[in-house]
């Protein structure tokens, strides 16, 4: 709230608990006898994203995806969830080049128009509580050297570990980006602002050998 007041933009709050618990009740049947996890944190998710398309088609307003490329690189994204929208702006930007062009941006102004707050706190999708990204990833900085190595230079996995990186991240990281091409190939077009950005500028086919 406070940063759309910094930039002037309107700002509503829709609350989500009473839909997320009607989808929980209607799965309440089928999902009998599981534990609780990413099915039932994905549908917070994906009712944003229902409440986002509702809101751009009433207003013929252009949806914006949240998604970086660190975090659609792996899949850390919902499909048809915060990947809802018709532009990916940030998509081409790792999570380390997002916060920088936000301290960037408060630099030029000279004061924070990004609140301070949001830079600082420890990166999590806050679907379930104390939830962090670094739950199931490696740190930011490892993970977005890994993906600029393997997706930009074209490095292999023996390639990336010689550079003194922990072999296991390694591979658990390169089967993430090979695994997750089928959401990324369902992904808003994006801004290209690196040698090859998601998309257009790399191909790779869903299913290999």
């Amino acid at each position: 709230k406070k940063l759309a007041n910094n930039f002037g933009i309107q700002f509503d709050l829709i609350p989500i608990e009473p839909m997320v618990q009607s989808f929980t009740a209607a799965l309440a049947p089928i999902f009998a006898g599981t534990e609780s996890g990413v099915a039932e944190e994905n549908i917070q998710a994906r009712i944003r994203g229902v409440i986002l398309m509702a809101i751009s088609n009433k207003y013929h307003a252009l949806l914006l995806t949240t998604g970086n490329k660190s975090e659609l690189a792996v899949g850390y994204c919902t499909l048809y969830g915060d990947m809802s929208g018709g532009l990916a702006v940030i998509s081409d930007l790792s999570k380390g080049a997002v916060y920088a062009l936000a301290k960037y941006i408060n630099a030029l102004h000279g004061h924070d128009m990004i609140p301070r707050e949001t830079i600082e706190k420890v990166p999590s999708a806050e679907l379930r509580p104390n939830q962090t990204d670094q739950d199931t990833l490696p740190a930011y900085d490892v993970l977005d050297q890994i993906i600029g190595a393997y997706v930009e230079m074209g490095a292999s996995v023996t390639d990336i570990i010689a550079q003194g990186f922990d072999q296991n991240i390694v591979r658990d990281v390169i089967a993430k980006i090979n695994r997750n091409e089928y959401k990324r190939r369902q992904a808003a077009p994006g801004l290209r602002v690196t040698s090859k950005a998601f998309g257009v500028g790399r191909r790779m086919p869903i299913a290999r050998g």
